[in-house]
Formats: C-alpha cells, sequence, structure tokens
C-alpha cells in the first residue's frame, strides 16, 4: 500500500527587487491550499468560513510585509537577474506506522540544501559558491526556529496530520485540522523570510 503523504511547495522568484510567490499543499494527493500572489485559498473545506478567514488574512498580511522587505534588500545590493528560492517539505507514514519528513531548498532550480530531520541540522548541497552556502548553512543553525521548531513541524504536526487523516475522513468529523496545515504553511514562509537575506547575499559580500 502506498503512505500517506503530506507536501507543501513554495516558489519565490525576485525579479528587480519584486518577489512573486506561488506555493500549494497536498494532503494524501488531494490539492488543499493553493497560493498565488498574496492570495491563499482552501481547496479542501477543511476550516469554517469565519477561520478560515482569518488564516487567510494572516497569510495576505504576512506576504505583504515579506514583500517590503524584499524590495528593501534590493534598493540596499541591487541584483539585476532574477532569482528563484524554492522550498519542497512534507512527510509520509507508511502501512507498518514508520514515517520520513523531509525538506529540501532550491536555488535558480538548483539543489542548495536540504534539513537533516533527525538531527535537526542542515546540510549543503550546492555546487556553486560554497561562500553562500556556507552563509545560508551558518545562518540556519542559528535559530530554534530553523533548526529545532522546524524538526517539530516535520516530526509532529506533518506526521500528526496523516496519523489523524483516515480517521477524520471515514467519521467526517467536523474537527479542523487546517491549523495544523496552516501552522506548516507559516513556519515555511518565516524560514523563507530569512532566505531572502541569504539568496541576496553574494560572493564575498555575505
Amino acid at each position: 500500500a502506498a503512505p500517506l503523504t503530506f507536501t507543501l511547495l513554495h516558489r519565490t522568484h525576485v525579479s528587480k527587487g519584486n518577489p512573486v510567490f506561488w506555493g500549494n499543499a497536498s494532503l494524501d494527493g488531494r490539492l488543499s491550499h493553493l497560493l498565488e500572489g498574496l492570495n491563499v485559498t482552501q481547496v479542501l473545506p477543511l476550516e469554517p468560513p469565519d477561520a478560515w478567514a482569518r488564516w487567510r488574512q494572516e497569510v495576505s498580511t504576512y506576504l505583504s510585509y515579506f514583500g517590503q522587505l524584499v524590495k528593501l534588500f534590493s534598493q540596499e545590493r541591487p541584483v539585476n537577474y532574477t532569482r528563484s528560492l524554492g522550498c519542497r517539505l512534507g512527510c509520509r507514514l507508511f502501512p507498518n506506522g514508520t514515517a520520513h519528513s523531509f525538506y529540501e531548498v532550491t536555488l535558480n532550480g538548483m539543489p542548495f540544501l536540504s534539513f537533516h530531520v533527525p538531527n535537526a541540522t542542515w546540510e549543503r548541497r550546492w555546487r556553486g559558491s560554497d561562500v553562500l552556502a556556507a552563509f545560508a548553512e551558518k545562518e540556519l543553525m542559528k535559530y530554534t526556529e530553523t533548526t529545532r521548531d522546524l524538526q517539530h513541524f516535520l516530526n509532529t504536526t506533518c506526521v500528526g496530520i496523516l496519523r489523524t487523516q483516515s480517521t477524520w475522513t471515514e467519521k467526517q468529523s467536523s474537527r479542523s485540522h487546517t491549523p495544523l496545515v496552516m501552522g506548516l504553511i507559516l513556519g515555511t514562509f518565516a524560514l523563507l523570510g530569512m532566505a531572502v537575506g541569504i539568496f541576496l547575499c553574494t560572493g564575498g559580500s555575505c
């Protein structure tokens, strides 16, 4: 039997200081959320309309603030070419009860960093400038939010979504799991907020 899977994808493109956001979340192969620009849409009806409206506003406000920071960074250190940062994270729950979590970051379509979940450590995958990759790894290892908290998201929150999924589907319970999903999304946005400064860093000026 195939494992249950939760996957979140997020892409940030920055061109001439202007960021464009795109992403989605899927739960067991079903699209659950879609991010386009500053708008995030709930595809599966997991959250009551009033509660979802609050979550949606939180995401929109964060992305707006995030975009302002990108523009500020770009003014201080102009980058005249497009940069693309991608994050792919999630977890799989296998029929025997074991789970596997993952987090991968790409820069301009190439492997950049990956998160080793069991040890809560970042590892370089970049074949380009070691200065840039080393700087990113060092910065991400400084903070609890991008080490232990991220480990908790992937090992506990993400896997918890999958462990409750089959029960929730069978019973058609009104209990919402969207806050868990949105917690992962917001956690990813927080990481990307730091990553903006990293991928605008160039060469020895890091």
